[in-house]
């Protein structure tokens, strides 16, 4: 892809001599040699050429006789209204920054990005070559109409011979003629241009001074065929000169059949003819890699050939219908040649008007497929169009489009493209408008152009007229062009595109998000709207893609927060070591494709660096409320990039850095009995701090061993049946009463309930355990906790378990008091944790109605097997000196039981309101 720099290291600031220029290959094709072209030849010329075509000499009674001249200067001020509009939109975007090569496509890709500017530069490309074959084709049959062997018009030299094969003859010499000019270069297109314009300027003075010099005449109208096929006796129209009876008689409309086709006329067709001849504003501004200065030269060349055109169109509106009858106006379209005072001069504006308009498609879409080849973004199908000539002439890009503009040719009259092709003008000016919009809307600080007659109300205002326009003059058109786009968008998007660019989407993004989040008050916080919001630490991610891929299923649509803590101190170091960090972290996301934040820090101690990350990450209303850890334990990390292959490719050097594989950013685990960044003590203590700081914890353990297609990202769960296990009472305080019901209970409850409603585990059933002691009476305890799922609208299975049961020896009596807390021996201690262990892997081998079984028995004859468990993680211990022991308890309770949470919530999260 080709690399983008900033506009200000495009230029170097001073020559040999002192004098500022730009540095090589910083804006045309070939560099600062190709551009050479002033406002006037590179701009005024071509637009005023294009915005003419042929509708100023053949088209103006069209409009006049059938509109009327009220409806027609109404057509001309709606259709200059719309133009207007984009072209404050091109003068705002070109006076904030250097321009290149490509025109509206460098402007549009710029702006809103590789995928849409590639797609609709490529329309706008299309556009141009078949706007050059149209123009050629009328230029054939403006020709034959004179000098045809066939003609029916009177007089001339009726010498060339009629006929599809002749026709295409014709266009391809004339085609010849027009890429052999652009071919040489811009120079030799613009002086052909300036002759060009010269003839048309001559042919229209000699008309504006016809309308005042010649006197009233009879001017003979061809004749039409009658019924029977029979002609009609002949017709005259009439130029009275300036004459009041003719004014009144053509200020109101008469509609009526056109007569070179037979349909019948309405408004709408008659302002899709006229809004047809009137798309080239862009002319110029397609030869951005030209102009010595396209900053100054495409908004001043563009507004003076508007106005121009303007006052040429307004001035024959009133000349005609001062002057001429409706019958003249709507019976020969040519009436020009017939009141001239020299009828072949406006015969060489004709033609000089058709040859122009084709050399300025070609030309200008030349550049912008130069400018999309340059680009690389539709790969080796365009790489012939990158050639460039040693002045810096893509001569490549003006083959390629020669020879699609041949084919065009190929298939004869192109009447059914015309509308096509002025519909994808549209596309791109409503484009250009989009991309004015956006930039205006994101409020960026870079984002001050010099050209400051604009709004936002133009820039929408011209996108909502372009589109209407596009309907108006053909709805089948206008629907398939929107569908292109939006094909060729996604093309490139799947296909991927440089994204040094600048995409203003994110400006605007940034713009509303801000925007709302300052609207986000806390202080309106509901426990019914709320959402887990998750700070996962990773130490390295080697070892924790399972946990990662979980806490994304966990988040229901809440913030996701992946944090690290890097061990330093930045007086120490020369440069901050954690910003070079993010491009890799931002490249594991995309990979696992979770949908986080990442959040880095630099601390002496992972436990700092956790209290930073807790206090800091986030903003405003979306801040972490639950911190997410591994389990500390002695078991040997894996390597989960090893056998997952979405980190085994290379990594896009366009999004990501360039790497050649994401598995290179991180260093391998940690080897067994190495050193360890956090100790046992610092471990309990950051799980204390977040609980001090209010906040919800879950320690994750075994997450390797998750079955792997309940993790797969889109995955739609599996035929196997797992269970998820609950167990919402603290297992080490079994008699602390009915515990289900505490905050911490119905935390457990919340977030089971949450995974449950990920797709990838709507299979799965969920479980909640109960448990009695010897003295308590079965089904109490369960009766309330099925009034509380209904309320709480969670569908599971409830099982009450008796304390003691798969326990073995050791079983507790009735203590008071979680054995954390109390006055318990560690050697007790130990003994009830591993009972309450005992307990819970009794449980995970029972399916409903199936038989006991271990971990080791789980098998297919078995019944369902626990996917996760779900356990209560009572509060740390108020004494820190008893923390390693709090471990020791922790690991003991989870032993052996495959994949666990154990969770401790402090903040309500469920409601039975409405």
């Amino acid at each position: 892809m080709a690399s983008e720099s900033s506009p200000l290291l495009a230029y170097r600031l001073l020559g040999e001599e002192g004098a500022a220029f730009p540095a090589n290959g910083a804006g045309g094709p070939g560099g600062a040699s190709a551009r050479n072209l002033s406002t006037f030849l590179g701009v005024v010329v071509p637009t005023v050429l294009s915005m003419f075509s042929i509708v100023v000499f053949l088209r103006i009674g069209f409009v006049v006789g059938h509109a009327g001249l009220l409806q027609a200067l109404a057509m001309l001020l709606v259709a200059y209204f719309i133009l207007v509009l984009t072209v404050l939109s091109v003068c705002a975007i070109a006076t904030n920054g250097a321009v290149q090569g490509g025109g509206a496509y460098f402007m549009i890709s710029r702006t809103l990005g590789p995928e849409v500017g590639g797609s609709i530069g490529l329309m706008f490309y299309l556009a141009n070559v078949c706007g050059c074959a149209v123009s050629l084709l009328g230029l054939v049959e403006a020709v034959l109409d004179v000098f045809g062997a066939d003609a029916s018009r009177t007089g001339g030299l009726h010498v060339l011979p009629q006929g599809y094969g002749w026709s295409l003859l014709y266009g391809s010499l004339l085609l010849g003629l027009v890429g052999g000019v652009c071919t040489l270069g811009a120079g030799l297109y613009a002086r052909a241009s300036f002759l060009t314009f010269l003839l048309v300027s001559g042919s229209l003075a000699s008309v504006l001074v016809s309308f005042v010099a010649v006197g009233p005449r009879d001017i003979s109208l061809t004749p039409r065929p009658g019924p029977n096929g029979s002609s009609l006796p002949l017709r005259f129209g009439h130029f009275t000169g300036f004459n009041s009876s003719t004014l009144k008689d053509n200020l109101g409309a008469g509609y009526a059949e056109d007569y070179t086709t037979g349909a019948m006329m309405t408004f709408a067709s008659v302002f899709a003819v006229l809004f047809n001849g009137c798309t080239g504003i862009m002319a110029g501004a397609n030869m951005s890699g030209e102009l010595k200065d396209p900053s100054r030269a495409i908004p001043l060349g563009t507004i003076v050939a508007v106005a121009y055109t303007f006052f040429i169109y307004i001035l024959l509106f009133f000349l005609s219908g001062f002057t001429c009858d409706r019958t003249l106006l709507q019976e020969d379209y040519g009436f020009f040649r017939d009141i001239s005072l020299w009828p072949p001069l406006v015969l060489i504006g004709i033609y000089a008007t058709s040859l122009s308009a084709s050399m300025s498609s070609l030309i200008g879409a030349s550049r912008i497929l130069h400018a999309l080849a340059r680009d690389d973004l539709f790969g080796v199908i365009l790489a012939p169009a990158k050639i460039v000539s040693r002045g810096g002439n893509p001569w490549g890009a003006v083959l390629y489009s020669w020879v699609l503009v041949q084919l065009v040719l190929l298939a004869g009259k192109l009447n059914t493209l015309a509308a096509v092709v002025t519909v994808f003008y549209l596309v791109a000016y409503a484009a250009v408008d989009l991309s004015c919009l956006s930039l205006e809307w994101a409020s960026a600080p870079n984002f001050r152009p010099t050209f400051s007659l604009f709004s936002w109300h133009t820039c929408l205002l011209g996108v909502a007229s372009c589109l209407l326009m596009m309907f108006l003059i053909s709805p089948g058109a206008a629907g398939g062009s929107l569908l292109l786009m939006g094909l060729l968008s996604a093309l490139l998007t799947a296909r991927g595109g440089p994204s040094s660019w600048g995409y203003v989407s994110q400006a605007l993004l940034f713009h509303q998000v801000r925007k709302y989040l300052l609207r986000l008050d806390v202080r309106k916080d509901h426990v019914k709207f709320w959402r887990p919001q998750l700070l996962l630490l990773v130490g390295n991610p080697r070892g924790a893609l399972p946990l990662l891929r979980l806490a994304n299923q966990l988040k229901k649509g809440g913030l996701y927060v992946l944090g690290h803590v890097t061990l330093g101190d930045l007086d120490s170091l020369p440069s901050d070591p954690v910003q070079p960090q993010y491009g890799a972290w931002l490249s594991l996301v995309d990979r696992a494709q979770v949908k986080a934040f990442v959040d880095l820090t630099l601390s002496p101690s992972v436990r700092q660096g956790a209290q930073h990350l807790l206090r800091i990450s986030g903003l405003g209303g979306m801040k972490p409320n639950t911190l997410v850890l591994g389990f500390y334990d002695d078991t040997p990390p894996q390597d989960h990039f090893l056998a997952d292959p979405a980190f085994s490719e290379p990594v896009d050097s366009t999004r990501e850095g360039g790497s050649p594989a994401l598995s290179t950013l991180f260093p391998p685990p940690r080897a067994p009995g190495s050193p360890r960044a956090l100790s046992p003590q610092d471990y309990v203590a950051t799980v204390a701090d977040a609980l001090k700081m209010n906040k919800n914890v879950v320690l994750a353990r075994a997450c390797g061993a998750l079955p792997p297609e309940r993790l797969s990202p889109g995955s739609g769960g599996t035929s196997q049946l797992h269970h998820v296990d609950v167990w919402p009472l603290n297992l080490l305080r079994p008699r602390g009463g009915p515990g289900y019901v505490d905050v911490c209970g119905l935390f457990l409850l919340q977030m089971a309930t949450i995974l449950g409603m990920v797709p990838a585990w709507h299979s799965a059933r969920l479980r909640i355990f109960l448990c009695l002691g010897p003295q308590e009476a079965p089904g109490a305890g369960e009766g309330r906790l099925r009034v509380l799922l209904s309320k709480l609208r969670i569908r599971a299975e409830v099982q009450e378990v008796v304390w003691g049961e798969g326990a073995g020896p050791g079983a507790p009596e009735e203590e008071e008091g979680d054995f954390v807390n109390s006055g318990l021996g560690d050697t007790e201690a130990e003994a009830l944790a591993c009972s309450a262990n005992a307990l819970v892997r009794a449980q995970q081998g029972r399916g409903t109605g199936g038989g006991p079984g271990g971990p080791e028995a789980h098998g297919d004859d078995v019944g369902p097997i626990t996917a996760l468990t779900f356990l209560y993680l009572p509060r740390p211990p108020a004494d820190p000196a008893r923390y390693p022991h709090y471990l020791a308890l922790l690991e003991t309770l989870s032993h052996d039981l495959g994949p666990t949470l154990l969770i401790h919530g402090v903040t309500p999260v469920t409601c039975t309101d409405l």
